[in-house]
């Protein structure tokens, strides 16, 4: 699924193609990605004809497009999600789902419209109603490292209080929003910790370190695009992200460490994978 990194580069695409544009129609193609809508497509439609939107937003790896009139498109791209912009003229991809049509804009030639592509239909839209600063569905979710009031002090502090291991509370969004299974496993690297290191036995430096080291490598996957294993994840333009290229331990096992050469191991942790290099991150006693 899409992190920090990916989310930011759909909605800086989106930034550029919809703000400032009016949505002359909506059409659902297929029921499934706006069933969070519970009164139904066609009133999904009718409540967005008309409306303009507003610069999109986003918190970690959750997205919305506020409107100009103070509600919002609260959008969860799953594992496939992608937006598209297109010419109207233009022939539908597979799996379209959903197509807004948009006014020319201030500064835009032309009308177009914006597409919601989705194969494995996990994600979806729905409407926030007075969800323009904050849609109420995300607002238990912690701000992340890019956010100008995210307070790495205060994150260190509610880190060392979890009992758990140091992967599963990066992973945890009500924690530190935006990191997933790569961006985890990339930073852990760059502090040279194991995933299962106990959060209540890390000194306040120890902890802030792999908080920076998680910004900075989300910092770095931004300026390539993003990650992008398979043509699932692209950009509002079609093009795709290329830090895998990249990436030091993620997807990497049997491969050397950057660092040292030690063969990258590859682990189970919470029904997916952990990769780290068994000589940079020992395993902490008792684990």
């Amino acid at each position: 699924m899409p992190e920090l990194p990916e989310v930011e580069v759909v909605r800086r695409g989106l930034a550029a193609a919809v703000t400032g544009r009016t949505i002359t129609g909506v059409t659902a193609l297929h029921p499934r990605p706006v069933r969070r809508h519970l009164a139904g497509p066609a009133d999904f439609a009718a409540q967005l004809g008309g409306q303009t939107f507003a610069e999109p937003q986003r918190r970690g790896k959750y997205l919305w497009l506020p409107l100009a009139g103070g509600d919002a498109v609260l959008a969860h791209l799953g594992m496939s999600g992608q937006f598209r912009l297109e010419r109207p003229d233009s022939p539908l991809a597979p799996n379209t789902r959903i197509v807004f049509g948009l006014d020319n804009g201030p500064g835009k030639t032309g009308t177009a419209e914006l597409r919601f592509v989705d194969q494995r239909m996990f994600g979806g839209l729905s409407i926030s109603p007075g969800g323009a600063e904050l849609p109420s569905e995300i607002a238990h979710i912690a701000r992340d490292p890019f956010d100008e009031a995210f307070d790495l002090g205060a994150a260190v502090r509610r880190l060392r209080l979890r009992r758990t291991g140091i992967k599963r509370a990066l992973l945890d969004q009500q924690l530190v929003s935006g990191i997933g299974n790569i961006y985890a496993d990339e930073a852990l690297w760059r502090a040279r910790t194991h995933y299962a290191r106990p959060t209540q036995t890390m000194s306040r430096p120890q902890a802030a370190a792999v908080l920076t080291a998680a910004t900075e490598v989300m910092s770095a996957a931004l300026g390539h695009g993003g990650t992008s294993f398979d043509a699932l994840y692209v950009n509002v333009n079609g093009t795709s992200g290329y830090f895998d290229r990249s990436l030091a331990v993620y997807g990497r096992a049997g491969l050397p460490c950057p660092r040292c050469g030690t063969p990258i191991r590859r682990e189970p942790f919470m029904n997916r994978s952990s990769f780290r290099c068994p000589r940079c991150q020992r395993r902490p006693p008792g684990h």
